[in-house]
């Protein structure tokens, strides 16, 4: 272990330094958040005193190593930084005994200027008794936001001395770890103290995110499926072929976007960002944003009191006007009769009429002697959800999917229910409900039911129906014909609950998020013990760590590795993790490096790619700086088609992936893709998916030309 080794000249004189780049905010709870803190810095090297400003914006640092006091006594440090940081200091040469001697701040709004030590009281430390014959093992913790001059200094003072503080320099610290000669994937010499933990995701609270909240759909894949052969002859089988495919229609390029339809999604899976929605114009178009009249009507007053009401005004707006010599007038002719002040309104001439309604605007506050606080009113039901069109929109990605109503939804699941109740199945609840509109020949469903069967045992059920449009005959009748609704088996449409789903993923020089997501999937075959997915790794020849090497440490099931060279070519990294699959009945899912997955995404993928007939493009949701998944701040990746699910035989028939017009770029690879899937007659499932998520990453190193990494 590094405490136990003798100390040399070459570790002397410095310290330990980690810089995480490129993330956002102020505390150093932040940095904790950080998904690669502590173990996978953006930069390993080293400092020569506890004093540095590398003038950035936006990191988060954490120094380390061995302090040696000049003498023995009392000694009491002080912090500063520009924005929050932490002082720990062990009681000796190990990092168990760690304790956190000073701070500035905890919220993320303290700083301090450069040497200033007594702003806060926490800034300062209560003596220490160290000795000049032993080190201690210490950790400072820094985040810089992006504004302000970005500082952090240590320092220290002998209390019999009263010299005042001097920051620590070279002569009093000494490495905890030589780490020149290790790469990126190489973590076990970092220490993982009480200051600075290895990040574990915790159990989310139920708080901002609705999204979050528990659903039924996220663990339904737990629950067995009811046998095939038990939905054999519960509804007759009819073809199937929507009037919205485009099989050998010619595209422009870039055009298949428009002709890819959202599903709707009932019941509700709460992935609107309510969250961080302010004035959302997705929501709330210009023409509703003030105004709720439509949906807002005012009541009427009490008629009976209309009379005593307009001689009330007719009261307030006189007297103030009048003078000595009108007062003694109207006591004169106190007995003559009121005439109406032309001013006034005339007053209705039948309690029915109706009165026209003031406007109703949004958030308008109003005062004065004319403000109706018993004012009351009746509301119709506010569907906002009503306005929205199931064509994508690339100009909101805040909206979340589009809801299917109760009312068109569970009188599926009941005609459905009616049929199945012959296998002598009942129905639990209904968890989930996907509709694909085609408004000329009938829509499609996706019915996810949890059932029991004849012994009591849960079952669920994952099954596409179809409802044809078809007519009433009213022979002896010029009414127009009405919908009738009768579901048949879209032959050929059903999904493949065992199909092998493959994850392929092209990287160079990206240890940190190449080992999180191998430490994911890790994960998610632990929590589903799914023996049918495998993870393809193409590799550009990284240098940073030996990509095959963790793939062989880890404890997945499955998994592949090619070894490519040259430039990064993320359309021919994918290709060739497709050439490996031998299987064209398998399920092909392109996919990015810094996606989590959660666990109930193998079961989704297979549901909603069918052989032949559907690829499924789900919308992620990329994370804002600085957030983590917990917090699911961040937008809906709506441009975006390149995480996309493919049996392996559909993908080849289209061509693959265009590794030649994308050879030495990319960005507009997946459009292009799509372009020609939709040209092929397959349909792209579209929805969003919820706990689907696309971390935040820095582009330091990326997409450039310049770039060693890359280019």
């Amino acid at each position: 272990a590094p405490s136990c080794r003798k100390e040399s000249a070459e570790y002397k004189g410095r310290a330990n330094l980690h810089v995480f780049e490129d993330w956002c905010g102020s505390s150093t709870a932040d940095l904790r958040k950080n998904l690669h803190y502590p173990l996978y810095p953006h930069s390993r090297m080293t400092v020569q005193k506890l004093a540095i400003s590398p003038q950035r914006t936006s990191y988060g640092l954490r120094i380390f190593g061995y302090l040696h006091p000049y003498t023995d006594g009392e000694f009491e440090f002080a912090l500063s930084s520009d924005d929050n940081s932490e002082l720990w200091l062990s009681t000796d040469d190990t990092t168990l005994n760690l304790q956190l001697l000073a701070w500035v701040g905890k919220t993320g709004s303290e700083w301090t200027a450069p040497g200033e030590f007594e702003k806060y009281a926490s800034q300062t430390s209560k003596p220490v008794r160290l000795s000049a014959q032993k080190k201690y093992f210490f950790e400072v913790i820094h985040k810089q936001n992006d504004k302000g001059t970005d500082h952090v200094e240590v320092a220290w003072q002998l209390l019999d001395q009263g010299f005042g503080f001097k920051v620590i320099e070279s002569s009093h610290i000494s490495l905890y770890v030589d780490e020149s000669a290790l790469l990126v994937s190489d973590v076990a010499q970092i220490p993982q103290t009480a200051a600075s933990p290895q990040h574990t995701a915790t159990k989310q609270q139920i708080g901002s995110a609705d999204m979050l909240r528990e659903d039924l759909r996220d663990t339904l894949y737990r629950v067995p499926l009811v046998h095939s052969t038990f939905l054999h002859d519960v509804l007759p089988d009819c073809s199937y072929k929507p009037s919205y495919t485009i099989k050998n229609v010619p595209l422009y390029r870039y055009q298949g976007v428009q002709f890819v339809h959202m599903s709707f999604i009932y019941p509700n899976d709460y992935t609107r960002l309510t969250h961080i929605e302010t004035e959302n114009s997705c929501f709330y178009p210009k023409r509703l944003q003030l105004r709720f009249a439509r949906y807002m009507k005012l009541d009427l007053p009490d008629m009976q009191d209309i009379g005593e009401q307009l001689n009330k005004q007719y009261h307030m707006q006189m007297t103030p006007k009048r003078n000595h010599t009108q007062i003694q007038r109207l006591k004169d002719s106190e007995l003559q009769p009121l005439e109406r002040d032309s001013a006034l309104p005339e007053k209705p001439k039948e309690i029915g009429m109706k009165m026209p309604l003031p406007v109703v605007e949004k958030s308008t506050h109003r005062s004065g002697t004319d403000t109706n606080w018993s004012q009351t009113f009746q509301i119709n039901h506010l569907n906002l959800q009503a306005h929205r069109s199931d064509q994508i929109d690339l100009g909101c990605n805040i909206s979340g999917n589009l809801l299917l109503h109760s009312s068109e939804a569970l009188p599926v699941v009941k005609a459905f229910m009616k049929q199945l109740k012959k296998k002598q199945f009942t129905l639990v609840r209904v968890v989930n409900v996907v509709k694909h509109v085609d408004a000329a020949k009938g829509s499609r469903y996706l019915l996810e039911l949890e059932l029991k069967d004849v012994n009591g045992q849960l079952l669920r059920l994952s099954h596409y129906v179809y409802a044809p449009i078809l007519q009433r005959q009213h022979s002896l009748s010029f009414k127009q014909p009405e919908p009738h609704l009768k579901l048949c088996n879209p032959m050929g449409f059903q999904w493949n609950p065992n199909a092998n789903v493959h994850f392929i993923v092209p990287v160079k020089n990206q240890a940190r998020w190449v080992q999180q997501l191998i430490a994911d999937l890790e994960q998610l075959f632990i929590e589903t013990g799914d023996l049918n997915f495998n993870l393809i790794i193409t590799d550009y020849s990284s240098t940073d760590m030996d990509v095959k090497k963790a793939l062989q440490k880890s404890s997945l099931h499955r998994y592949q590795y090619v070894k490519l060279s040259g430039n990064f070519e993320r359309a021919a990294g994918l290709q060739a993790g497709v050439d490996l699959i031998n299987d064209d009945n398998s399920i092909v899912f392109l996919c990015d490096l810094h996606i989590n997955f959660p666990p109930f995404i193998i079961d989704t993928i297979r549901k909603h790619c069918v052989k032949g007939y559907m690829a499924f493009a789900p919308i992620v949701l990329r994370l804002d700086c600085g957030v983590t998944r917990l917090e699911a701040r961040g937008f809906w990746e709506v441009n975006g088609f390149g995480l996309l699910g493919i049996y392996k035989s559909d993908l080849d028939s289209v061509g693959g992936m265009n590794t030649k017009e994308f050879r030495d770029r990319w960005g507009g690879e997946d459009w292009e893709l799509l372009d020609r899937i939709l040209m092929g007659g397959l349909e792209v499932e579209r929805f969003y998916l919820r706990n689907f998520v696309h971390h935040f990453h820095s582009k330091r190193g990326m997409w450039r030309q310049s770039s060693p990494g890359y280019r």
